[in-house]
């Protein structure tokens, strides 16, 4: 039996109780802990000496992080957002500010609702860009991570492996190009799966520039993190950059704390503390590691809204399933803006 509106609604209205309940736990836990294992003075007192030089660096390197992926939206939706790269880049620091700032993911919605506001783009499609442009993401992310074990273990095989893994890229465009999904039977899936094809880079260099601009995205923002945990942290860059993707990846959990707060730490330390760094030791770099990211995401956050929107072109949003339908249900063209 159908679920009613209000059901729906209730339901909802629970989800969203019981991940605030979540995420205020680890907040509340992330807390006690440091409390009992390092205490707050302890905790802060590195800052004191933290070199101005070092903190302007790894702040710089974190601004270019966040214009890589400026780059990268703009030229994943071409001519749709032409001529407008501040209004993206105001778009794509705000996004990422959101979702360091938000709990439970909740940053990625703004996302699609910014590109609708900024552009009239349509917001299943900028949602279904964003899937594509996440993809990207998780590769990069296990790019470095084979990167680390190779500066731990070295050996031939870890270029080779990161090789192989580097051609899933290109395959994965070929895959689309074939039209297999086309060959579905018509229905829900079939459906999903054109649209969200639809959404794809459209060919090997675009897919090529994309995947550039976040490999630049992720490699800023690593050595970024990277140098200030090591001001926190006596260990190797292996390991500081183990315990830095292990915070970066708290984001695909189910779960997440307020502000990452708890979730951001304990995935931190999980990914350092098996590699030899001292549970105190891990602890505490990874809430000072969180608490430059919660810094520099202020101040570009604020930065941002000094960027000019322009302009929003009407009628610019792009129906994918109006394209389908005009190509009697085929594989459809990749829509311009993405």
């Amino acid at each position: 039996m159908p679920r009613t509106v209000g059901q729906r609604s209730r339901r909802a209205g629970v989800g969203r109780a019981r991940d605030w309940l979540i995420g205020l736990t680890l907040l509340i836990g992330l807390v006690i802990a440091v409390d009992h294992r390092v205490g707050l003075q302890a905790l802060l007192a590195p800052w004191r000496s933290l070199s101005p030089g070092l903190l302007t660096v790894a702040f710089a390197l974190t601004a270019v992080s966040y214009l890589m992926r400026g780059l990268r939206v703009y030229d994943y939706f071409g001519p749709l957002v032409a001529g407008r790269f501040t209004a993206v880049l105001r778009l794509s620091m705000l996004h990422n500010t959101a979702n360091n700032l938000l709990p439970m993911r909740l940053g990625e919605v703004t996302f699609p609702w910014l590109m609708r506001r900024y552009f009239g783009h349509s917001f299943l499609a900028s949602g279904a860009s964003l899937l594509w442009i996440r993809l990207m993401d998780l590769h990069c992310l296990a790019l470095a991570v084979i990167l680390v074990l190779w500066l731990r273990l070295s050996g031939w095989w870890w270029p080779a492996l990161g090789l192989l893994w580097m051609a899933l890229v290109p395959l994965g465009l070929a895959l689309r190009r074939r039209g297999w999904a086309a060959l579905l039977p018509a229905g829900r899936l079939r459906h999903g799966l054109l649209f969200l094809l639809a959404a794809a880079p459209r060919d090997t260099r675009q897919l090529s520039r994309l995947y550039l601009w976040t490999l630049l995205s992720w490699g800023s923002k690593l050595l970024a993190f990277a140098l200030i945990l090591g001001h926190f942290v006596d260990a190797a860059l292996w390991q500081r950059l183990a315990g830095v993707l292990g915070a970066e990846l708290s984001s695909v959990l189910p779960f997440h704390g307020v502000a990452g707060a708890g979730s951001y730490e304990f995935t931190g330390m999980a990914a350092m503390v098996p590699l030899g760094v001292a549970v105190d030791a891990a602890l505490a770099g990874s809430v000072n590691l969180h608490l430059f990211l919660l810094g520099s995401t202020l101040v570009l956050g604020a930065s941002a809204l000094l960027l000019p929107v322009g302009r929003a072109r009407l009628g610019a949003e792009h129906n994918v399933s109006a394209e389908m339908a005009a190509q009697g249900g085929s594989a459809p063209r990749r829509p311009q803006g993405g």
